[in-house]
């Protein structure tokens, strides 16, 4: 296969970022992983993979500072998302959150800053705090996390809900209710999603269809639901890897192309949906 460039999603503000991204829920969780976890970051930078995922609540905290410990050095070739818990999205505690996780990651600016989870959050005050946080240079950017379509509704109608960049979310072969509502009124509105949880969390990855259409091309499962996602206008994905052979393995996914017979293999063993679905957790 042809190593090819990573492709790149827009934000509405302009900037690109890569559709292909790091992850980190579940690292800093175990020492004895630790420094595999470290140069698996550092290799996903080295291979183009600059986005990196984190959030407060990961780890307790102990995945941003795993972030800080593995590229602290390299802090301008990447683009930091983090994420506020809803717990905390008040107005003032949004701004403390934000600072502590600014300290835990060893930098003064956040690329982009979500809201984890809507569960109840004040969301005229986390826009209001998100707003002054961008003024104040700490955020360049922010968004949210596993909105449906009567958050993102929500979230317009407030003042200055329109400045916001993406919406995380799960989404995957077996997670695809957002291709019936969410996804298209995201795509309309020019604001990309992010998918998180790309595999299922390693649960899809035995499905008979994947390993079929896998050996096809001489790939592994992975890079098959790696590759379908990457063909989605307007979706970049973040995946966890813990070594930097998984690393590398994800990143050749940009250079899979399926045929329309894999497509057509893939829709029927993993349908579209034919309805409205509530969004799908993992």
């Amino acid at each position: 296969m042809t190593v090819r460039r990573i492709p790149t999603v827009t934000l509405p503000s302009g900037e690109e970022l890569p559709a292909l991204g790091q992850g980190t829920r579940g690292m800093a969780e175990d020492p004895r992983r630790r420094d595999d976890e470290i140069a698996a970051l550092r290799t996903g930078v080295d291979v183009g993979l600059t986005l990196v995922d984190t959030a407060e609540m990961y780890a307790d905290g102990g995945a941003e500072e795993l972030v800080r410990e593995a590229l602290a050095d390299r802090r301008d070739d990447i683009f930091l998302v983090s994420k506020v818990s809803a717990e905390h999205a008040t107005a003032n505690g949004t701004l403390t959150a934000c600072e502590r996780s600014l300290e835990r990651l060893g930098t003064d600016r956040i690329d982009l800053y979500l809201l984890h989870q809507r569960d109840g959050a004040p969301l005229p005050e986390t826009v209001e705090a998100f707003t002054t946080l961008m003024t104040q240079g700490l955020i360049r950017h922010w968004g949210v996390s596993n909105f449906d379509v009567p958050d993102v509704v929500e979230l317009a109608a407030i003042p200055g809900g329109t400045a916001v960049e993406t919406d995380q979310i799960p989404y995957n072969l077996t997670r695809r209710g957002i291709e019936w509502d969410l996804l298209p009124r995201c795509r309309a509105a020019g604001l990309p999603v992010m998918a998180y949880s790309p595999l299922a969390r390693g649960r899809m990855l035995g499905h008979p269809t994947l390993a079929r259409v896998a050996r096809r091309h001489g790939a592994t499962p992975g890079q098959v639901g790696l590759a379908w996602l990457l063909r989605q206008p307007g979706v970049c994905a973040v995946t966890r890897a813990r070594t930097p052979d998984r690393i590398r393995e994800n990143r050749a996914a940009v250079d899979l192309d399926l045929t329309e017979e894999d497509l057509a293999d893939l829709d029927a063993a993993f349908p579209p949906p034919d309805g409205l679905r509530p969004l799908e957790l993992p």
